[in-house]
């Protein structure tokens, strides 16, 4: 009976051993370290921008930017220790390009989320291949289209500013002061149309006149015809409704016309980096619109934080407007991703929805309907005197605080309530 019972013991610790052997094999095995690194591998972003082209020196500034959001993330501990990546890929400002691109981020890259973009026609390819495959996008340039029920999903997030916001505010203050005649170049594509229906929108608050509208194709290099035209309409404002190279240009030649002796000209948006390439002389005194300005580093410690980081991260250098985007735009992806403790697409969408975040600029958060981000727009003039560094090129002239007031509602956007 007792030799029974050992033999029977044996049999029972045998298998036990066997057991056991098993499962150190499977724990070893090609499935499981595959296993393994999946769960370890980088949380990519894909971030597809025009590297090439006219507005080449803001998605540069994008880049970096990204790069400081990224960095600190995986600085602080990234996702439980898992680290996040920027996986750039250079759109050429191209609607066919950019949605080339995504989709190669998305299904050769694996990238987890996508932000990026520099033009309402390339964002709106970008989001239709992310919206398709479930794939969080926040879009880093201006579009109206985007937060329209027929092109938005609940994967589309906007972090920039939109034309009805920009337009919005720097009509709100150039109608009050300059003149209520006005006329204006615009640039022939979704950006340049989106501008003017919202300076016309908000004229209607002032009893504006539209002098005309006359229209450029994109990459134009010579205005020499078309404004002596807008001068002859005698207007008291000229609005110049292009961005990056082309405004660059209209601007110098502007200047060379003599237009500012007896026109005040506004743009909806000025860029840091075209006023910088263009110089002091052709944006003397126009005033316009952007997100962000690093000279609010005064009101503000976020501002104050970004630029530090930025500083020392890039050998002095201060961050952009369109900077500042890419930053916002990889940032709150990454910490919706450590909020909602996951990369799981549901979990982020929820944990984006509910961010209340102040990274760069003061407080912002998305509306729910169409996951705008609300925030405030600066109005600022171009100045070339009592500079403090050669970044201290404009001077805020106002701010219109973060309000959905000043959005288009969500009904007129085509989202049910």
């Amino acid at each position: 009976m007792t030799k029974k019972v050992t033999k029977a013991g044996s049999i029972s610790r045998r298998r036990l051993l066997t057991t056991a052997s098993a499962g150190a094999v499977l724990a070893v095995s090609p499935f499981r370290i595959n296993l393994l690194q999946a769960q370890e591998a980088p949380i990519k972003i894909g971030f597809p921008v025009p590297l090439t082209g006219p507005y080449g020196a803001e998605a540069q500034d994008q880049v970096r930017a990204g790069q400081l959001a990224v960095t600190q993330f995986n600085d602080a501990g990234g996702l439980n220790g898992r680290k996040a990546e920027l996986v750039v890929r250079d759109d050429k400002l191209n609607p066919g390009e950019a949605a080339t691109r995504t989709l190669e981020l998305v299904e050769k890259e694996k990238v987890n989320f996508v932000v990026g973009s520099l033009s309402a026609a390339v964002q709106l390819a970008i989001n239709n291949v992310t919206k398709e495959r479930g794939v969080i996008f926040n879009s880093i340039s201006q579009s109206d289209a985007i937060n329209e029920a027929a092109d938005f999903s609940k994967y589309t997030f906007h972090e920039a500013l939109n034309p009805h916001m920009t337009s919005g505010a720097v009509g709100r203050y150039a109608f009050t002061k300059f003149g209520k005649k006005v006329a204006f170049l615009t640039a022939d594509y979704a950006y340049g149309h989106e501008m003017v229906r919202g300076f016309l929108e908000v004229g209607k608050q002032f009893n504006i006149e539209n002098l005309g509208d006359i229209r450029h194709p994109l990459g134009t290099t010579d205005f020499s015809t078309l404004l002596p035209r807008l001068q002859a309409l005698k207007p008291d404002i000229l609005c110049i409704s292009n961005f990056g190279r082309d405004q660059q240009i209209a601007l110098k030649q502007a200047t060379d016309f003599g237009i500012k002796k007896s026109i005040q000209i506004i743009a909806p948006l000025l860029s840091h980096a075209s006023r910088v390439a263009a110089g002091p002389q052709a944006f003397e005194g126009v005033v316009g619109g952007c997100s962000f300005f690093w000279g609010i580093e005064d009101k503000f410690a976020s501002t104050k934080a970004f630029n530090d980081a930025f500083r020392k991260m890039y050998d002095g250098k201060l961050p952009t407007d369109y900077g500042a985007l890419g930053y916002g735009g990889v940032r709150t992806v990454l910490e919706a991703v450590r909020g909602a403790g996951s990369v799981e697409t549901d979990k982020v969408v929820a944990a984006l929805e509910a961010l209340k975040y102040d990274y760069y600029k003061g407080p912002q958060y998305y509306r729910k309907c169409d996951h705008q981000s609300v925030q405030s727009v600066l109005v600022i003039k171009s100045k070339s005197k009592d500079m403090k560094n050669e970044s201290d090129v404009f001077e805020v002239l106002s701010t219109e605080e973060p309000n959905e007031k000043n959005l288009r509602s969500c009904d007129t956007l085509g989202h049910k309530s």
